[in-house]
């Protein structure tokens, strides 16, 4: 930082949930609907509805994979590692991960103000109950309870977390983000993907979710977008599964890796394509771990249905788009390229610390920002998440 000038904030760091996460807060009786803990030969499994979960190899994250290991891989393997055997080298879970005290003396070692706090399992428990809109309630209000308990919302100024809300219903997402506000939550966190409701699967921007969208809108808290498993269908190319993009017994890629790409494009372009943001001008949306290379294609289709039906939006859309939208790129993206197409004030940096797919140590990405002037430097790695977390009601 002293290099810098400046201070950093990181938009994306992550904890691994407590064994009962999920489970603490919740009615024992809604377990089997919910989420439950399993022993199968010798390893704690969870089972989401019934259904036993491998969607991360221990849910226990005891041992874990190291911060960062795979991000020689993610820089184009120049090392020809074979990732599977990084991730395999695994440590005792450190205190960190679970403790906001001791996750503070980090950032200090790091070099950073603060950070925003995401889930893990929690980005992917959605989808696996999409069956049952009553369950995915139960489980993230027991989730949301947890979370308040083991970190709050704000811990001293320099760990922000963000309540996971759900549109599988349309009240309790309104209850949930009235008791989110309440308990001072200065952001929330959704994945970027079609909720399931009794009605049927329903688009995030159908009006059936107007009063949540008009409540946000009105308190002014900063939604996350982040990523997570959405439920692309792979059409038969690959497994619809939320493992790890490799395929079946041998080594090799498929299409899953860019499931995060996909699902956040068609996120965001629905938002657009449905005036959301016109009708809630106070909103602020951040995507987070969805990479950025989508941009260009997201533009293009916009400004193509904006001529095709004249009168449809009141202005460009990528104008639009770019007043509300911040992104944080993918840590190995092309930043001066992002900055670019969104502008200086709209880019977020995030490391993924401590995610295997994150960097090492989050300052490992300030030689990404050399293309950068010092001012738009300092905008990406601090001004514009400090911005981004102080709500502002309509």
């Amino acid at each position: 930082m002293d290099d810098l000038g400046h201070q950093v904030w990181d938009a994306d760091n992550h904890y691994y949930e407590a064994e009962d996460a999920f489970t603490r807060h919740l009615d024992p009786r809604d377990g089997p609907r919910c989420v439950q803990w399993a022993t199968i030969n010798g390893r704690k499994y969870h089972v989401l509805g019934g259904r036993v979960s491998r969607a991360v190899a221990n849910a226990t994250f005891d041992p874990v994979s190291k911060p960062g290991c795979l991000a020689s891989y993610f820089r184009g393997n120049p090392d020809k590692i074979n990732p599977l055997d990084v991730i395999r080298d695994a440590e005792p879970i450190r205190p960190e991960y679970r403790d906001p005290a001791a996750r503070v003396r980090v950032l200090d070692e790091h070099g950073l103000e603060g950070c925003f706090l995401f889930p893990t399992l929690g980005m992917i428990y959605e989808e696996p109950l999409r069956h049952d809109p009553v369950a995915v309630c139960k489980t993230f209000r027991a989730f949301n309870r947890w979370l308040a308990e083991d970190w709050t919302f704000d811990y001293q100024g320099r760990i922000l977390t963000a309540p996971y809300l759900t549109l599988a219903d349309a009240d309790w997402a309104v209850e949930e983000l009235e008791w989110a506000i309440d308990n001072g939550a200065r952001m929330i966190i959704m994945r970027a993907g079609a909720p399931t409701t009794v009605f049927g699967q329903r688009s995030p921007f159908d009006p059936m979710f107007d009063p949540f969208w008009s409540r946000l809108n009105e308190a002014g808290l900063a939604l996350i977008v982040h990523a997570g498993d959405s439920g692309v269908t792979h059409d038969g190319y690959a497994p619809d599964t939320s493992s790890f993009s490799f395929s079946g017994a041998s080594f090799g890629p498929t299409i899953k890796s860019f499931d995060i790409e996909r699902a956040v494009h068609d996120y965001l372009l629905s938002l657009l394509l449905s005036n959301h943001l016109i009708r809630y001008p106070n909103l602020r949306v951040a995507s987070v771990e969805n990479g950025a290379e989508f941009l260009p294609d997201l533009f293009r289709k916009a400004r193509s249905q904006a001529k095709k039906m004249p009168g449809w939006f009141k202005e460009d859309p990528v104008e639009t788009f770019r007043r509300h939208v911040w992104i944080n790129p993918f840590w190995e993206d092309d930043l001066a390229s992002v900055v670019e197409w969104v502008g200086a004030d709209r880019v977020i940096f995030g490391s993924d610390w401590p995610h295997i797919e994150g960097l090492p140590r989050p300052l490992d990405y300030v030689p990404e920002t050399k293309a950068l002037t010092p001012q738009e430097r300092r905008k990406v790695l601090y001004d514009n998440a400090k911005a981004l977390a102080t709500p502002q009601p309509a």
